[in-house]
């Protein structure tokens, strides 16, 4: 790998295993063309490898020992720290409610309820 078929303009249009009749031009895995093809159909190759659910569980891990204190966020890697920060904050953008405006924009005027009783003295029935 990877055979690849361009289209008339001469872009890749597809990438094969095997060569074929149609399929006959060898590119290196290296081929910056290449990266870029498969960037664009397949999203960024720097998103974590694995399963969602392998890496749910190695957060899970790394959240249990920082919070037991086996780990500090300190002696990892700063490219790791990074990362922590980053799982860190999309959970809390995930965790954070989604308001929308409400059109409301003005301040409700409470002056005519009265003010409010004094808490230094007692109410008495």
């Amino acid at each position: 790998m990877p055979y690849v078929r361009r289209d008339l303009m001469g872009r890749i249009e597809s990438v094969h295993r095997t060569s074929s009749p149609d399929v006959v031009e060898y590119l290196d895995t290296s081929s910056a063309e290449l990266k870029a093809f498969l960037r664009d159909e397949f999203g960024a190759a720097d998103t974590a490898p694995g399963s969602p659910e392998l890496l749910r569980v190695v957060e899970e891990v790394l959240r249990l020992f920082l919070a037991k204190g086996l780990l500090s966020v300190d002696e990892l890697s700063h490219d790791a720290q990074a990362a922590w920060s980053a799982v860190l904050d999309a959970h809390a953008r995930q965790l954070a409610p989604n308001f929308s405006a409400s059109g409301f924009v003005e301040i409700i005027d409470d002056s005519a309820f009265g003010g409010l009783p004094d808490p230094k003295q007692q109410v008495r029935r």
